[in-house]
């Protein structure tokens, strides 16, 4: 029997482990992760169905298009053709909101655990994963199924940038310049840069475009206490709030990535991401995109 996946709050924060044991627990994540999740045309690869041809001695005999032989009368063969690999882009948003955490782990920490596992389950299925700073960090955007590669992309964005400001717009207009054909793209992030949809829409019109939203349980619903200024993390605008201040919406996040032709997953910093993300990777594409 497959033992229960903790909780995102057991997580330890990915920042103050050890690159090994960082390793360790992401290829914990990724086992968890890749369990029943082959059908995911984002961690899947295989043959594609080219045509038939007539037999000739010496083909198996397993590979007779049975069908075809049928309706010609003759024996004709089923030939097939290896999928081209789909690059798979993983944008991190390390920017100083994401830094928010009312819990053990941060909205940071979690999208950090989500790229990592992400990254080595597309890898294992022989797709070349690109990891991309959201923030104001840089790292080679070449898509690799090196798994040195990928261990090195995810080192500089493992600590939290508390001063960080955010790039997830500009990262995606990035990777859908470019990327050289049509390639997944998931941006794993809070959406407080406002540039994010704009440039969503315009990678979704080629990329298949996924969203990962972060959320802290501390940003959704009214305010718990009476009347606070605060000052908004990446831009710096000062704002006063209310106890009926509704400091976030999730649904309207999720709503909004839909119309730009996008698919979305809310993942709370309190609760087990594995089997919403695993469910998430086995279902999508079943659903008309804008309608679920």
């Amino acid at each position: 029997m497959k033992a229960a996946e903790p909780p995102a709050s057991t997580l330890p924060p990915p920042e103050g482990l050890a690159g090994g044991n960082f390793e360790m627990v992401v290829r914990r994540l990724a086992d968890d992760l890749a369990f029943g999740s082959d059908a995911s045309r984002l961690v899947g690869s295989g043959l594609e169905y080219a045509g038939s041809r007539p037999y000739v001695p010496g083909d198996p005999v397993r590979s007779i298009d049975w069908r075809v032989t049928a309706r010609a009368g003759r024996a004709f063969i089923r030939e097939h053709e290896a999928l081209k690999r789909t690059a798979v882009y993983l944008v991190v948003d390390t920017s100083a909101s994401m830094s928010v955490g009312s819990g053990p782990i941060s909205k940071h920490g979690l999208a950090v655990w989500v790229a990592a596992s992400l990254g080595l389950v597309a890898q294992r299925r022989m797709s070349p994963v690109a990891i991309v700073g959201g923030g104001e960090r840089s790292v080679p955007v070449v898509p690799s199924l090196a798994r040195a590669d990928l261990w090195n992309a995810l080192e500089p964005l493992r600590g939290i940038g508390h001063g960080e400001g955010t790039n997830v717009g500009e990262r995606l207009r990035t990777v859908a310049a470019r990327a050289a054909r049509a390639s997944v793209v998931v941006a794993i992030t809070d959406m407080h840069c406002p540039e994010a949809l704009p440039a969503l829409g315009q990678a979704a019109q080629r990329h298949d475009c996924v969203v990962i939203h972060v959320v802290d349980p501390a940003e959704s619903g009214p305010l718990r206490a009476g009347f606070v200024r605060g000052r908004e993390a990446e831009t710096g605008r000062a704002f006063t709030a209310s106890p009926s201040t509704a400091l976030g919406r999730p649904e309207d996040v999720h709503a909004a990535v839909l119309r730009c032709g996008a698919d979305c997953l809310q993942l709370a910093t309190d609760r087990p991401f594995v089997p919403a993300l695993r469910g998430f990777l086995a279902t999508r594409g079943m659903l008309a995109r804008g309608r679920a």
